[in-house]
């Protein structure tokens, strides 16, 4: 199960949000989204977990949870969309 964090603390690691999902079952991955320019953290990012009722008992038992001074919105990703949002290019 793929699932959202938002509203992380810019100072929290993939390792402090790896931590708080271990509590709660098996993590598969745990990445937080940087910005490409800055390298700074853009305050949100993913964790996988390996089995789907551990994500949701994650999910229920995080969401709204302080983390670096900061409410967690935690919920279960959605599937990325195909491009950027943007209709294709076309080329004449």
């Amino acid at each position: 199960m793929n699932i959202y964090v938002g509203n992380l603390s810019w100072s929290t690691t993939e390792d402090e949000l790896r931590q708080e999902f271990e509590a709660h079952g098996q993590v598969t991955s745990s990445s937080i989204i940087m910005d490409k320019v800055t390298g700074k953290s853009r305050g949100f990012g993913f964790v996988e977990m390996a089995n789907d009722a551990e994500g949701k008992a994650a999910i229920e038992a995080l969401n709204g949870k302080e983390l670096g001074g900061r409410a967690l919105r935690i919920n279960e990703a959605r599937p990325r969309a195909d491009g950027n949002g943007r209709p294709p290019r076309r080329d004449y």
